[in-house]
């Protein structure tokens, strides 16, 4: 099985991991069928739980290939690395004021982007698929470097970033169908929008490593640009929501436990 994997194409491999990382929402948001609430401090763990995970995968997994790759380049090796960075977080800022959607725990009428009457489950359905976009892209990206031949990239480091998101996308899965559920949607359709939230990672994913195998150059602004884009959602909408109901130690604590797994992952499988 292991070895079947290994001789896909990049493109098939990403577009399975991510898959992968889509059923693992689909799993969170599962929980439904069994709750109808959830507790506030256990969903501000778990934001705080995926915002540690996206911190250390955006170092470990997309910023210290990108630098080390740059070495070997025409410019200096922090210039892709910074280029890129800042470049993916703007490009959400810019998706986050066009995109309509709406933060978790916040009212309709703090609903972000363009003007919509569109209702509130669709709102936090899209907030959560903003910021599966750049998971998706690191994922993908992630493959591309190691068919590029990026030494620092391995198709294990690659796997483990894939895990590590699929971890973290479990609460998010739980993140949207709960609230729904306790706001009088069924559980099934509670279900459906909550999975709903990560089929855009697949998407991203295949980009993302078609991308860099076409045009290799871009791999190290590439790795960089999913690397900002993550932060951004991270400091933009993860942490302040773990925070909104003052459970400060608990969202801390998860992001402590989040940062270290996605450490131990891509150090040991990477």
């Amino acid at each position: 099985m292991i070895q079947w994997f290994l001789n896909l194409t990049p493109v098939i491999q990403a577009l399975l991991a991510t898959c992968f990382t889509w059923l693992v929402t689909a799993l969170g948001a599962g929980l439904v069928f069994f709750f109808k609430t959830i507790n506030r401090k256990v969903l501000d763990g778990m934001l705080g739980f995926a915002a540690g995970v996206m911190i250390a995968a955006s170092f470990w997994s997309l910023l210290a290939p990108a630098i080390e790759m740059a070495e070997a380049g025409p410019v200096p090796a922090f210039v892709p690395a910074f280029t890129g960075f800042l470049l993916g977080g703007a490009f959400l800022w810019g998706v986050d004021k066009v995109m309509p959607h709406l933060h978790l725990g916040f009212p309709r009428s703090e609903a972000e982007g363009i003007p919509t009457s569109w209702n509130r489950s669709v709102l936090l359905v899209l907030a959560i698929t903003l910021h599966n976009i750049p998971e998706g892209l690191a994922v993908g990206v992630a493959f591309g470097a190691v068919a590029a031949g990026l030494p620092s990239a391995t198709i294990v480091g690659a796997i483990a970033l894939a895990l590590g998101i699929g971890i973290q996308n479990f609460p998010e899965g739980t993140a949207v169908s709960v609230p729904l559920r306790r706001e009088g949607m069924s559980r099934s359709k509670a279900f459906w929008y909550g999975q709903l939230s990560g089929v855009v990672e697949p998407v991203a994913g295949v980009l993302g490593a078609a991308a860099v195998l076409i045009f290799r150059p871009i791999l190290p602004y590439a790795l960089a640009f999913a690397a900002g884009a993550m932060i951004y959602v991270v400091v933009e909408e993860l942490i302040p929501e773990s925070q909104l109901e003052k459970n400060t130690d608990i969202a801390t604590i998860g992001a402590m436990m989040g940062f270290a797994l996605m450490m131990a992952l891509d150090v040991a499988l990477g």
